[in-house]
């Protein structure tokens, strides 16, 4: 691996795995690792789906890339599939390459549609690797909202608080998160989304949700705007639609699309919209429609949010939270975290960590019983740590 750049400020805990099944992934000494973090987010219906790997294989056998004046019916099909998990049947999609990509295009068509430039999104917000969104240093407003998790009015909003006030007029759009928050895994009350996306919508700005993280099922919903009531302009999906393959999608709804006919809008890169991206994106949707895979991923998310609460002691576990499955647990300082990460590691168990924040993203086709596993070695690393007395 020496010629290998390694820039993710991850340390690299294995630099041979050689095979991946399911939830398991295992290495070059037959070592068999459950892999509860489902490789960045990203394998939403298993390492190794054979499904997905016929489809890749068909596609392959066919035509895999497309150009700029030619393309292939799979594109149409693939993309008919996606807006119906979304409501947006009238509207469009257009495949790209990754989750940063598809947040920033979708950007990009709000400032082109309103004239505007300034964007806005919640402080805690993580919207991609492209400088654009990582420098908001300018063309930025930054909603602060960890007050109103304490507000007395968080379960209502009220419309007159200072807070919604201060939105500027010119927002062009407002890029709202539902639920990953940088890796924290932090919900903002439905009352206050509301209310901000009325205001936004008021003074004319578009409604972009970054479903990179939360979409496709992590949530228990196929998306995690849906546990907001709102209909959104634009939908941003990377991650979980291409099962480990990198491919992503800017969602387009009905109304956005007949403004771009009337006012279009260009952008080119030479893999948007390749048959094989959307090919692996369309039998991912097939695959968790035929599975019933967001019913499950809501019953399984259930029950180990429930398994996880139950080692909330204040002197270890701080808190938990949790959201069909997507979980973060919370511990009492980074270094104890890193024990324990490491400590889970040595077991054979892969999860994410964030500090002094543990995140929890396993594949939707996880069983019970692997998560009842899980939280059997948690519990004892836990319990092995209080009697060394936190050594």
């Amino acid at each position: 691996m020496n010629h290998v750049l390694n820039c993710t400020g991850h340390e690299m805990k294995m630099d041979n795995i050689v095979r991946a099944d399911g939830v398991y992934l295992f290495d070059e000494n037959g070592r068999r690792y459950m892999d509860l973090e489902s490789g960045v987010w990203c394998i939403s219906v298993g390492h190794g789906n054979r499904k997905i790997i016929e489809a890749a294989k068909d596609q392959l056998d066919s035509i895999m890339h497309a150009g700029f004046c030619y393309t292939s019916s799979v594109i149409g099909k693939s993309a008919g599939k996606l807006l119906d998990t979304c409501g947006l049947e009238d509207g469009k999609c257009l495949f790209l390459c990754s989750g940063s990509e598809a947040i920033e295009v979708a950007r990009q068509v709000a400032r082109h549609l309103t004239g505007r430039k300034v964007s806005m999104t919640f402080h805690d917000a993580y919207l991609g690797a492209y400088s654009s969104a990582t420098d908001r240093s300018r063309d930025w407003y930054l909603f602060d909202w960890s007050y109103c998790r304490q507000c007395k009015k968080n379960d209502t909003c009220d419309t007159d608080c200072p807070s919604l006030g201060d939105i500027p007029v010119e927002v062009s759009d407002f890029i709202f998160e539902p639920g990953s928050s940088s890796g924290f895994v932090r919900f903002p009350p439905e009352p206050l989304v509301r209310n901000i996306v009325d205001k936004v919508r008021q003074n004319g700005g578009r409604i972009i949700v970054n479903e990179v993280t939360t979409g496709v099922g992590r949530t228990g919903r196929w998306y995690g705007y849906q546990h907001y009531k709102l209909v959104p302009d634009m939908i941003a999906l990377g991650k979980g639609i291409g099962n480990g393959y990198p491919v992503s999608a800017a969602l387009f709804s009905g109304e956005v699309a007949r403004e771009l006919t009337r006012k279009p809008f260009k952008y080119s890169q030479s893999h948007q919209n390749d048959p094989l991206g959307a090919a692996i994106a369309g039998q991912v949707v097939a695959e968790i429609t035929e599975r019933d895979l967001i019913a499950e991923a809501e019953k399984k998310g259930f029950l180990f949010l429930a398994q996880l609460q139950s080692l909330v002691d204040g002197q270890i576990v701080r808190a938990v939270r949790g959201r069909g499955l997507m979980f973060a647990i919370d511990l009492v300082d980074e270094g104890l975290a890193d024990k324990i990460y490491n400590s889970l590691i040595v077991k054979g168990y892969i999860i994410g960590n964030r500090g002094s924040t543990l995140r929890i993203d396993p594949p939707l086709i996880v069983n019970e019983a692997q998560l009842s596993e899980f939280i059997d070695e948690f519990g004892k690393i836990i319990t092995l740590i209080k009697s060394a007395g936190r050594s």
